[in-house]
């Protein structure tokens, strides 16, 4: 199967370059390019890719609010967001808009291709060297949590159990260790959390198990 990438970048010149890149793999095309955030919602609905490479800052349209308009119209896409160091605050945005993973302009050519596959398979991801840094200052801003907010009423005790550790980062054969149960059973479990609360992919059980309050800043 190849897997079908749409590339939204402001610069051509980078555009170019994840094509070459993107192009190089027999399993891996580029379909179509954006060059803001406006033209990538109008491209995704047209050629209807699996992944999109989408930059945060563009002109017009911002990689957020497309994000936001792609995941709405039902779209199977799942996007990559394209960060810098210093867009943190970006960053938090795009997760509660519906991105399933992000990227730091700087990564290697294999770190891109290994992302690509690995969103398509599900395993969605934060880049190195951001995740630490942005869940810090996601986690201060975390609610208080001494309540059961409505939406985990829908879960039973061991989905909540699950959607915790999701939420400090484990693995699906960590969280198995750590609740003594098979991965086949975690996977299942965790696929149900999804299914429940409506979520789309494994980022947006990070960020729903911060917004109710599961997981807490160290010495908090």
């Amino acid at each position: 199967m190849t897997i079908r990438v749409v590339v939204a970048d402001d610069e051509e010149l980078l555009r170019t370059g994840f094509r070459l890149v993107i192009d190089s793999w027999d399993d891996l095309a580029v379909v179509g390019e954006a060059g803001d955030g406006r033209q990538a919602v109008q491209v995704i609905g047209r050629t209807r890719p699996d992944v999109v490479l989408m930059d945060i800052r563009m002109p017009g349209m911002d990689g957020i609010e497309a994000t936001r308009q792609i995941v709405a119209s039902g779209s199977v896409a799942r996007v990559l967001m394209l960060t810098t160091f210093d867009e943190d605050d970006h960053v938090l945005a795009a997760l509660r808009a519906g991105a399933s993973g992000f990227l730091l302009k700087e990564m290697e050519s294999a770190e891109l291709v290994a992302a690509i596959r690995a969103t398509v398979r599900g395993d969605t991801l934060l880049a190195p060297g951001l995740t630490s840094r942005l869940l810090k200052r996601f986690l201060r801003t975390a609610p208080d949590g001494r309540t059961t907010p409505p939406a985990l009423t829908r879960l039973s005790a061991r989905e909540i159990e699950v959607l915790t550790l999701i939420g400090q980062a484990l693995s699906n054969a960590e969280i198995a260790r750590r609740l003594s149960l098979s991965e086949a059973t975690v996977k299942r479990h965790v696929a149900a959390v999804l299914r429940k609360l409506e979520l789309r992919d494994r980022v947006q059980a990070v960020v729903a198990a911060y917004d109710h309050g599961l997981v807490r800043p160290r010495g908090s």
